[in-house]
């Protein structure tokens, strides 16, 4: 049984994707107590999620793949992204994530979670850009790097059970 629960968002939809396999190695060589799993949703992973609408973000319309999402990141103690860089940016399918995840305004599934940005990238700025979506996605300070050798996973891994066994019990924030 694990102590903490990290549940790793990868923003790539490719199933060979070199950052689900950062992703699934993260998984394989999590610390003892710290239980790493890949999000896979209704079977798609974060490809499942119909693009954010607030109109049908309601208790009566909320399609069941953004129930799902919110559910396994309510019910993680840390998140993990493993994503790469797309056109200097993020991947669609992750801002639309970080889309369904960060509202309700003030009382989201987000809200004083501990989260890590981590990927591959061939782009020219070598993931730099997925820094924003620290900010966004979290209001809790975030750690940010690029893979360097099959050991870091570890390191990432332990860094986020430091920060959840380090928070105190957060109030709701806006």
């Amino acid at each position: 049984m694990s102590d903490i629960k990290v549940l790793a968002l990868v923003g790539s939809l490719r199933a060979a994707s070199v950052n689900r396999q950062i992703a699934g190695l993260a998984a394989a060589r999590a610390p003892a107590g710290i239980e790493v799993d890949l999000y896979r949703g209704l079977g798609g992973g974060l490809g499942d999620l119909p693009l954010y609408n607030e109109d049908i973000d309601n208790a009566a319309d909320l399609p069941g793949a953004a129930h799902a999402l919110r559910g396994a990141v309510a019910a993680a103690d840390a998140i993990l992204v493993v994503t790469p860089e797309y056109n200097g940016s993020i991947p669609g399918a992750l801002k639309n994530a970080i889309d369904w995840l960060s509202r309700p305004y003030g009382h989201n599934a987000l809200s004083a979670k501990p989260l890590a940005v981590v990927g591959a990238s061939m782009g020219q700025w070598c993931g730099r850009t997925k820094r924003p979506v620290n900010r966004s996605a979290s209001p809790e300070p975030t750690l940010s790097t690029r893979p360097r050798s099959r050991c870091q996973s570890t390191h990432w891994v332990a860094s986020l059970r430091a920060r959840v066994t380090t928070l105190s019990p957060a109030s709701p924030t806006c």
